[in-house]
C-alpha cells in the first residue's frame, strides 16, 4: 500500500502543478451568446475563445472543472491519504485479538479500499499497477 500511496501522491502533485500553472482560478462561462470568449478566469481574462467551439455542454464542463475545483479535489484526496496513515498508526498501536485491533483492521482496510478507488482514476498514467485495481 505504501507504494500506491506514494504513487498517488505524485499524481496529485502533478495535478496540482497543472492547476496552479493554469492560474488556480475559478472559471466562468460567457454571459452573452454574442461574446467571442467562451470561458473567463476569475480576473475576467479570457481562457477559451468561442469561434464556434466549444459547444455549450463543453463550456459547462470546462468551467465546472476549473483549476480551483481541481485544487479542492486534490486537497480532499490528500485528506483521505492522511486518514489512511492515521488509521495505520492506530492499527499498529492496538493488540491483535482485541476488540480495538479488529475495529482498526476494518477501518484501515476500508481506507485502503478508498485509496485504490481514488488511484484508479489515474490508471492511464505511467506506473499504475494492475494489482491496485479496486
Amino acid at each position: 500500500m505504501d507504494e500506491l500511496v506514494e504513487w498517488l501522491g505524485a499524481q496529485l502533485d502533478e495535478d496540482e502543478r497543472i492547476a496552479r500553472a493554469a492560474g488556480g482560478d475559478a472559471w466562468r462561462r460567457q454571459e452573452h451568446a454574442s461574446d467571442t470568449v467562451a470561458i473567463y478566469d476569475s480576473k475576467g481574462e479570457p481562457v477559451v475563445y468561442d469561434e464556434g467551439w466549444p459547444t455549450e455542454e463543453q463550456r459547462a464542463h470546462i468551467a465546472a472543472y476549473d483549476p480551483a475545483r481541481v485544487l479542492r479535489e486534490i486537497d480532499a484526496k490528500r485528506r483521505v491519504l492522511r486518514d489512511l496513515a492515521s488509521a495505520e498508526v492506530a492499527l499498529r498501536a492496538t493488540e491483535p485479538g482485541r476488540g480495538p485491533h479488529e475495529l482498526m483492521t476494518g477501518a484501515t482496510n476500508s481506507w485502503r479500499a478508498v485509496v485504490k478507488v481514488l488511484a484508479a482514476v489515474y490508471a492511464d498514467r505511467p506506473g499504475y499497477l494492475a494489482e491496485w485495481r479496486p
